[in-house]
This record gives structure tokens, sequence and C-alpha cells, in this order.
């Protein structure tokens, strides 16, 4: 009588496609994997509501880190770090793609394949949801295990990484520890202006939205920016971001009037 063996489903992401295409084949000869490649983020995110719509989700996503950055004539560059939307460092599009695959499937695990060891940008990876760091010219058999490992909520990180990586995570904490403090010095008015700033809203819509004056918003705002120690809006909800504070939601929400619900 056969034995049942439990299926791993694995997507490949990287837009080298001789490489993807090699992962694949190869994880694919491991007699407890199923595997599948995609070529770009949007594609990858095509595959994984796909596979959820027909039942059959994925287990673990190998995404490259540098997804997606190329030159014009197609050759791969090492990309300067950009500004993330959150006012701190840049990250390339592999690793924004673990950011909204954790947002919007849960449940897979990611594991980030670099051509390099840099642990400013695996902590990076970590903040967004990933569960490993591979060199993408590690041992299959290594590939395998760390694959194996994060679906029993195991992190992998290579031993050289493990120092810089500590140290990149600490420092990040501390940001936020700061932002945090800050934004504790706001009053519960000006807190509330914040997460209005947060949430795109100008001048005009934040004073509809609370029932005050332009002019006292103005007022407001110029003290969040003052306390919290920045000279613009940008900078103000970069720090937000930093502290865990989230915007309003546009619609459905009950506000103060006079000391009344309204």
């Amino acid at each position: 009588m056969g034995v049942s063996v439990a299926r791993i489903r694995v997507l490949v992401v990287d837009d080298h496609r001789i490489f993807a295409e090699s992962l694949a084949a190869a994880l694919a000869a491991e007699p407890d994997v199923d595997v599948s490649a995609a070529g770009s983020g949007p594609a990858a995110l095509r595959c994984l509501e796909r596979a959820a719509a027909e039942g059959r989700r994925y287990d673990v996503m190998l995404v490259d880190a540098e997804l997606g950055i190329l030159t014009a004539n197609g050759v791969r560059t090492v990309p300067a770090p950009r500004e993330a939307p959150d006012g701190g460092p840049g990250q390339g599009d592999g690793i924004s793609l673990v950011s909204g695959v954790r947002s919007g499937h849960p449940h897979i695990r990611t594991v980030v394949l670099a051509e390099k060891d840099d642990p400013r940008r695996a902590a990076m990876a970590l903040q967004a949801g990933a569960s490993g760091w591979v060199a993408k010219d590690c041992s299959l058999q290594r590939l395998l295990t760390v694959v194996r490992g994060v679906l029993r909520d195991e992190t992998h990180l290579p031993a050289a990484l493990l120092t810089g990586v500590l140290r990149e995570l600490t420092a990040a904490r501390k940001h936020r520890t700061e932002s945090e403090q800050l934004v504790e010095s706001l009053t519960p008015r000006e807190r509330e202006v914040l997460r209005c700033m947060v949430a795109g809203l100008g001048r005009k819509a934040v004073a509809e939205r609370l029932f005050l004056s332009p002019h006292t918003v103005r007022t407001h705002m110029q003290n969040v920016l003052g306390k919290l120690g920045v000279h613009s809006t940008l900078a103000a909800v970069a720090l937000a971001r930093r502290a865990g504070v989230g915007p309003v939601r546009l619609t459905g929400d009950v506000v103060e009037r006079g000391g009344q619900l309204a």
C-alpha cells in the first residue's frame, strides 16, 4: 500500500528566467515538492490569488531580493536604496513583494534569495515578514532545509549575518521607541490631527472631519510638527508610521463635536 506524502507547494519569483526555471526544475525533482515560477511581482500575486481561489494555496515563496531592478538594456544592477513610504531606508522590489504577501496571504512563508550578504537589507526583509535570507548560490540541500524549516516557523539566516542583522533590528527598535515617545507628547486632539495627516488629508479636509476651523487645524498641525521636531508633513507622517500610528478610516468614523459624539 502506497504512503501518502505531504506536498509542499513552492512559488519561485525571479526575473532571471533561466535561474527561475533551473531552480524550479531542481526543486520539482524532490518527491514532496510541487513548484511553479513567476517572473515578476505582479505575476507572483496573480499566481497566489489564482491558487487561493482554486483551494490549492502555496506554502512557501522564494523571492529574488532584487526583483525587477534592471537597467534599460536588461542587465541587473545593484540598486541605490530608495526611500521607503514610511520615510525609512529604501528597499528592493523583492522585499516590497514580501511585505505585500504578508498582508494579503499571511499563511505563506517567504524566503529571500540574495546575490550577496547584506545585513541591512536582510533586516529589512525580516521586518517585511520574511522567514529567511539565503544566498542564491547555496546548495539545493541547504535551500530545502530552509524551505522545510520555515514551515516549522523557524527563521533562517546565514551565521555570518546574525550579528549585523541584530544590530540593524536593535537600531530600528530604538528609532521606533524614540518616535513613540515623541507621539506620546501630543494632546489627544493633536494625535487625531496626526492620524488625519497619515491618511493624506489636507487642512480643509481635516477641518471638515473634526468640525474645526481651518485656522485651528493649521495651529494644531504646526504644534504637531514642533513637538515631533520635524519641518514637513511628510516627515511627520514618516515618524508617525515608525511609531505605529495608523491613519484614520476615511468612512464610518465617530468623531467628537463639542464634547458630544457626532
